[in-house]
């Protein structure tokens, strides 16, 4: 029982962190707007973002192994916590009471999916053999 609790944990923090990289693409994003089109610090910001979305897709495509493509894509969702913190810690930018509730209601959903028994089969195990597409083709 203690061994599926701790591998539950670390799936979910590392699509958690797997967001987090993802993330960092707002952040990158914004910085290139700074510059002007073309100039090398916009080339050299724009590279930085495609590698970090190049590793963001690998790490994807490792947790729609562990997890249902609902419930993978609905913790995309917590981008929303981040880019709100980045932009008030990075970018100095001010938040509303309204962001605050929003992205709050964003993570009570999130780990409202997260809870287990949420899903038709217990989503950080493996999925079956019998069950891949490789294998229903």
């Amino acid at each position: 029982m203690k061994n599926g609790i701790y591998k539950r944990i670390y799936a979910i923090f590392f699509l958690q962190g797997a967001v987090f990289i993802y993330s960092l693409t707002t952040v990158i994003s914004k910085l290139v707007s700074d510059y002007k089109f073309l100039s090398k610090e916009f080339i050299l910001l724009y590279i930085l973002d495609f590698a970090v979305l190049g590793i963001y897709a690998i790490l994807w495509q490792q947790l729609l192994k562990r997890f249902e493509l609902s419930i993978a894509y609905a913790n995309k969702a917590m981008t929303l916590l981040w880019s709100l913190l980045w932009s008030v810690l990075l970018f100095r930018e001010n938040i509303s009471p309204s962001k605050i509730i929003g992205v709050f209601l964003v993570i009570v959903g999130t780990i409202i999916l997260n809870a287990p028994g949420n899903t038709k089969s217990e989503f950080l195990v493996e999925k079956s053999e019998s069950n891949s597409f490789e294998n229903r083709r």
